[in-house]
């Protein structure tokens, strides 16, 4: 079991990497991209889309889309959203914030830093302290808009940016309200492995090869990209990494700048996650209200189970139905939106 589990690790941390080789699907989509952006969902004709960028108090420069109600007025609430862990804002977190501006509220989709369209080098690297701060920059930029009540601001994070949310929602205390949707914690698993897997012998190794890893990318002034990742799927691999396959590899859910469609993270991206706790304040998000969404069959449902164990009142856990892990990723009869948006409405006041 430890074996099986193991290697679904593996496949989770370098997924899409550095697999060039493209379906006719992709490729299509790739070359229709080059001269019109590509979204995998339809713009609602309720709502207005609109390319911006920020700052985070490092200096990286995120870009984001700013999804509007087309009648909404003035002093709205807003959310910023992000997610899952190696998408981009095309994908899952740009169809959340349409759906949120549907509803009534301004959203802001956002390319965390080194990924997508935001700067940051090297590429493709991820940081459990910076793309905390990722979302703090996006509460930045959306209290300084001029059609948001700043009073009225809200987060949601999907997958891996789920725990980025909670972390985030713990030490900014401007943020009123956050929701999570099929919510990894990306310290947990990489430090642990799925369920406590890895073994300390195990970890060690991990830490060493890393370690070792990082000299050859300074003689190279370059990062490694491993070569592993979905590309490699077939009919043994783990069945949530089929899933991850369905959503990111076919034309459900491809996109070009995606990490997880179309690149690789760098080889010592786990380093700083291994080392440092995401929700070790969890807490502190009380008396601000938590809503954690997971479906019955993901396979990530544990970290939302025991987040919501962890956190204070006020504080709900929503259980989808027969969902899968990538089922709120996009899928319409799955994510309760109707649920997002009375809980944000209830407490963005």
């Amino acid at each position: 079991m430890k074996k099986v589990i193991t290697i679904a690790v593996t496949a989770l941390m370098f997924i899409g990497q550095a697999y060039n080789t493209k379906t006719e699907a992709q490729t299509k989509k790739s070359e229709t991209m080059n001269s019109e952006e590509q979204y995998t969902f339809e713009l609602s004709e309720k709502v207005i889309r609109q390319k911006v960028t920020f700052k985070n108090r490092y200096g990286i420069e995120l870009a984001g889309d700013l999804y509007l109600p087309k009648n909404g007025g003035n002093n709205l609430p807003a959310i910023a959203i992000s997610g899952p862990f190696g998408a981009v804002k095309e994908q899952s977190s740009g169809l959340y914030a349409n759906q949120m501006a549907e509803r009534g509220f301004i959203a802001l989709a956002f390319d965390p830093s080194y990924t997508g369209e935001s700067s940051g080098e090297p590429r493709n690297v991820a940081s459990p302290d910076i793309n905390t701060e990722d979302f703090s920059a996006a509460i930045d930029f959306l209290g300084l808009y001029e059609k948001v009540d700043r009073n009225k601001l809200g987060i949601i994070g999907i997958c891996g940016f789920g725990g980025f949310a909670l972390n985030a929602t713990a030490v900014d205390k401007r943020v009123k309200a956050v929701a999570t949707t099929s919510m990894y914690d990306m310290s947990r698993v990489n430090a642990e492995g799925y369920f406590g897997s890895t073994t300390p012998e195990q970890r060690s190794k991990m830490l060493e090869e890393m370690s070792l890893q990082r000299w050859k990318d300074a003689k190279n002034g370059t990062p490694e990209y491993p070569e592993n990742g979905l590309g490699q799927t077939n009919e043994k691999s783990p069945q949530f990494v089929k899933e991850y396959y369905d959503y990111y590899k076919t034309e459900r859910g491809f996109h070009e700048r995606s990490i997880n469609s179309n690149g690789a993270w760098t080889a010592t991206n786990s380093l700083s996650f291994m080392n440092m706790p995401l929700l070790t304040y969890i807490k502190e998000i009380s008396p601000r209200p938590l809503l954690i969404i997971a479906g019955e069959n993901a396979h990530s449902k544990y970290f939302s189970e025991d987040a919501y164990k962890s956190a204070s009142e006020p504080k709900e856990l929503m259980i989808i139905p027969n969902g899968v892990h990538t089922d709120l990723y996009d899928q319409m009869d799955k994510i309760p939106f109707d649920k997002l948006e009375s809980f944000f409405n209830k407490n963005l006041k």
